[in-house]
């Protein structure tokens, strides 16, 4: 589908970054990019967002180009978004339904698949105010006479039952991944949280360390849906929980922050973040900050983060380890792509974890004691791994007896 993707330059910093990474947005949503169209404004125009002159150059450019569709790297308002479909006659898309397109093409298992579907009830939920005048009618024809209820009417009450259905069937999951947590608390699992923004590396160095099988690929948001592992530190630490998680981007839609808050809370739950970075990337320390930024939204924001600066095959950086003033972890180097510095990632995720608030009692066991602390099924799992000759190190997919949430699969979340 021939694309032209629009940007308009309010004076911010990182706007080239941000019309680079509309470019890769579109690609991953299955577009082809063939225009650019920039302008700058001090404001948006209320009726166009670019200004009549500038959808009147927009619209040569889709029949010069023979563009399908226009995308816009800012959230339109209803209003703007119709105009302009009306103008140029193709379909206009702004930077919140382009996302939730993609997430739409990417989500997996049920509970992705149905908060998905709730963000984007959400969105299209705005987009039935005035937007279609034709829904304004009254439905009409035998048996159909009476009281009255406008098509729009009728849609909105349908997307509201829909929204509350979803919600309800997400709330169950959260319950259930609630047990699973307190079950996690009784048998004293330190939890790791991989962050970062999207396409920064994580689910690469996810798969390094545990050596799990989890898709990845060189596009934005390859992954959406939580996938853990336990992962077996040694003698000292035993049992580590690893999760990776859905990737952010700079304006996340908050519909998405919003109806992935419970995938998000596997995030809120962690003992320790670790906040994966792009280290080739020029833009590196605003990518940083737009996580923090959704962290704090979620509430994460208290807990501790180790910054991991992967790809440093890619920035000409050595494998190494850096402490703030204190003396305590803040950075760590490494490559996940060519296996340079995992080790010491490793041994930060083990000092941490000795150094969280109850290691003192938690960490203080040696293998046999470890088997006690653990619930009878997962103690069978562990046994049945170290008996049968598996690598200490070896990560193990969870189970579902294991109180420990797996893949975001049909009843886990």
């Amino acid at each position: 589908m021939r694309a032209a993707l629009v940007g308009v330059d309010f004076g911010h910093s990182d706007f080239a970054a941000s019309m680079e990474e509309l470019m890769l947005l579109s690609r991953s949503a299955g577009a082809d990019p063939v225009s650019t169209i920039t302008a700058k404004r001090s404001s948006p125009d209320s009726a166009y967002f670019v200004g009549s002159g500038k959808a009147d150059e927009i619209g040569d450019a889709v029949v010069n180009d023979g563009l399908e569709i226009v995308i816009f790297n800012h959230a339109l308002s209803p209003a703007q978004q119709r105009n302009l479909e009306k103008r140029l006659n193709v379909r206009v898309l702004d930077r919140t339904s382009l996302i939730l397109d993609i997430f739409a093409q990417r989500a997996q298992s049920h509970e992705g698949k149905l908060q998905v579907e709730l963000a984007q009830l959400q969105h299209l939920a705005t987009r039935l105010i005035r937007g279609w005048t034709h829904l304004e009618r009254q439905k009409g024809g035998i048996g159909l006479r009476g009281p009255g209820e406008t098509q729009l009417e009728t849609d909105r009450r349908l997307i509201g039952d829909r929204v509350k259905a979803l919600r309800a069937r997400l709330e169950k999951l959260h319950k259930q991944r609630e047990t699973q947590r307190r079950s996690r608390g009784r048998n004293h699992t330190f939890s790791v949280s991989l962050v970062g923004y999207t396409n920064a590396g994580k689910s690469t160095l996810f798969n390094a360390v545990t050596k799990a099988g989890v898709y990845v690929a060189d596009q934005l948001f390859a992954t959406l849906d939580t996938t853990s592992r336990r992962v077996y530190l040694g003698q000292e630490v035993g049992n580590v929980v690893i999760s990776d998680t859905v990737g952010f981007v700079r304006e996340l839609p908050h519909q998405l922050v919003a109806a992935f808050r419970a995938t998000l809370e596997e995030t809120i739950h962690a003992d320790l973040l670790l906040h994966v970075v792009d280290a080739s990337s020029p833009v590196r320390m605003e990518q940083i900050e737009q996580v923090n930024l959704v962290l704090q939204e979620i509430g994460a924001d208290h807990i501790p983060q180790i910054l991991v600066w992967n790809k440093i095959d890619a920035a000409g950086l050595e494998p190494s380890v850096e402490r703030d003033e204190n003396g305590v972890l803040s950075r760590v180097f490494v490559s996940a792509h060519k296996g340079s510095g995992l080790d010491l990632l490793r041994e930060a995720i083990v000092e941490m974890a000795k150094s969280a608030p109850r290691s003192a009692h938690l960490y203080q066991y040696d293998a046999a004691q470890d088997s006690q602390l653990i619930d009878e099924p997962q103690e069978q799992d562990d046994q049945a791994g170290q008996h049968d000759g598996a690598a200490p190190d070896q990560a193990k997919e969870i189970g579902p007896d294991d109180g420990i949430s797996t893949h975001s699969k049909v009843g886990t979340r």
